[in-house]
């Protein structure tokens, strides 16, 4: 299953910080693209009580290959103690856009 395009998505309190996950990752080649979006509410559990914050999404998009350590940077790079991060499967898409992200997620 080497190559196959997922998309990787974590959260994050402050729009500044979003940027720098998705721009850093972009520039060490960790992933093709990294959207982020708009600002959201998010209602959760933690430390025993119900929290509720603004955050920012980011998915990036890169491949199987490179996940790992897209997963170890983004980690090391976030501010949360425990970051959200889940991974979607692309299960189709345009052939040339998928061949993109593999193409710019390969470390050179």
């Amino acid at each position: 299953m080497a190559n196959e395009t997922v998309v990787a998505q974590t959260t994050i309190d402050d729009e500044d910080k979003a940027t720098a996950l998705a721009r850093g990752a972009v520039e060490n080649r960790l992933a093709a693209g990294a959207h982020i979006d708009p600002p959201l509410t998010a209602v959760y559990w933690w430390k025993d009580k119900i929290e509720t914050a603004t955050e920012w999404r980011i998915s990036y998009k890169t491949t199987t290959d490179r996940l790992a350590e897209l997963e170890a940077w983004v980690a090391q790079e976030h501010s949360y103690e425990v970051p959200e991060w889940v991974v979607l499967p692309i299960t189709g898409g345009s052939a040339a856009y998928l061949s993109w992200v593999v193409e710019q997620s390969t470390a050179r």
